[in-house]
């Protein structure tokens, strides 16, 4: 079943990209991480208490969802505690090629993941896991809304549209420059 099938998913990934509506480049940017850690590479607690991908880049490559989903020993991942001294990354076993041979596994904190940079042509080093999608999404919409911004947007499904906060106005080209782009 295709995610977009499922109405949390929808809602989740909405929910980001309604955020970046009026947002700083900078928030814009951790809403760009923020959809990577999740979209691109989310991982969900399933029914049976198993690690679940629901990430689409995640999806599309078997390697990878062998490595970010195989069964764990609590080794190498995150306890959770985000307020301890360890640092969980630590505990990331290291194979002979210098690539990490399993994962750290974080919770799903939007907080977190907008900071967690990631790489784009290797297996991810970190993935953050949400309890389920209505988690992720809440906890994504929770963080939306404490970022600041000129307007704030929501969308009406029963009239499929986006309703602006505030007046705004529309400028051209390039703001600070005299010359449209």
């Amino acid at each position: 079943v295709p995610m977009f099938a499922d109405r949390d998913f929808c809602d989740f990934s909405q929910e980001i990209g309604l955020a970046s509506l009026g947002a700083s480049d900078e928030d814009v940017l951790k809403l760009a991480r923020c959809y990577w850690h999740s979209v691109e590479f989310g991982l969900c607690r399933g029914e049976d208490g198993k690690n679940k991908a629901y990430g689409a880049g995640l999806l599309s490559s078997f390697g990878e969802l062998e490595y970010a989903c195989k069964e764990r020993d609590g080794v190498g991942d995150d306890d959770g505690n985000d307020n301890d001294d360890d640092d969980d990354e630590k505990f990331v076993e290291v194979g002979e090629d210098s690539v990490p041979t399993r994962p750290v596994i974080k919770p799903w904190n939007p907080a977190v993941a907008a900071m967690q940079d990631f790489p784009i042509t290797t297996y991810q080093p970190v993935y953050f896991l949400a309890e389920s999608l209505q988690d992720a999404k809440l906890k994504m919409r929770k963080y939306c809304e404490d970022l600041p911004r000129a307007f704030f947007a929501s969308y009406n499904a029963q009239t499929d549209t986006v309703h602006i906060d505030r007046p705004v106005r529309r400028t051209v080209g390039v703001p600070g420059s005299d010359e449209p782009k």
